[in-house]
């Protein structure tokens, strides 16, 4: 799962921004302050990093400036309502990714973080295993290593389905609702045909079978 790190102090921006990335499936972390996020960013590791910069202890761009010391594989964003072009020069300088100008749209900052860490992937800015394999909801497709894995739309129905609650144990019958909706009347053993193909063209067995019960996304043991 891609990780974000969000650092805001307007806590109504922080609530439905944070809100609106989970629905994508990222795991995001809130901080209100940037001597906060300095400390979560020297113990851990993000994709992304979404900044403000009037934030209080430490400012958002001290915050850039320490990714971008330390921290080259993170793609950054900064969030903020300073738009004028000294700042937005400052920022660029320290390799943030985009800028975006308060106020915003939540679903065009998401198409945003799309674009970012898309972009990051393929100029190899970060590497790591939740980051090399993706799926991509406008492409109907899942990517490992920038090459399309070429899936069924049944097969990226079932993943995505899969993926966007990775703790959730789907049985046979939810995952035919969520693919074919109430069109499709079969065995639900046509499930077990599609998870078969489907893990075949994964990098990794990431999917769990419950036995007993269903189907389950997990990346935790591999």
């Amino acid at each position: 799962m891609i990780k974000i790190l969000f650092l805001e102090d307007e806590p109504n921006i922080l609530e439905v921004t944070t809100e609106y990335m989970k629905m994508q499936g990222y795991e995001v972390t809130c901080v209100n302050n940037g001597q906060d996020a300095l400390e979560i960013l020297k113990n851990e590791d993000f994709n992304l990093a979404i900044l403000d910069i009037m934030v209080p202890k430490v400012n958002g761009l001290e915050v850039l400036e320490y990714i971008n010391k330390s921290k080259r594989n993170m793609a950054t964003i900064m969030l903020t309502a300073l738009g004028d072009e000294q700042t937005q020069l400052k920022a660029f300088n320290l390799k943030t990714d985009d800028y975006v100008i308060k106020p915003f749209s939540p679903l065009l900052l998401l198409k945003r973080i799309e674009a970012v860490l898309r972009r990051s992937l393929t100029e190899g800015k970060f590497d790591n295993d939740d980051t090399e394999f993706y799926i991509d909801d406008n492409t109907y497709q899942a990517y490992y290593k920038s090459e399309s894995l070429n899936l069924t739309l049944s097969e990226f129905l079932l993943l995505q389905t899969l993926m966007k609650e990775p703790n959730r144990v789907f049985n046979r019958e939810q995952l035919i609702m969520r693919i074919f909706n109430e069109d499709y009347i079969s065995n639900d053993r046509i499930i077990d045909a599609h998870v078969k193909n489907l893990r075949k063209k994964l990098p990794h067995n990431y999917i769990k079978t419950v036995i007993g019960v269903g189907y389950q996304f997990n990346k935790e043991d591999i």
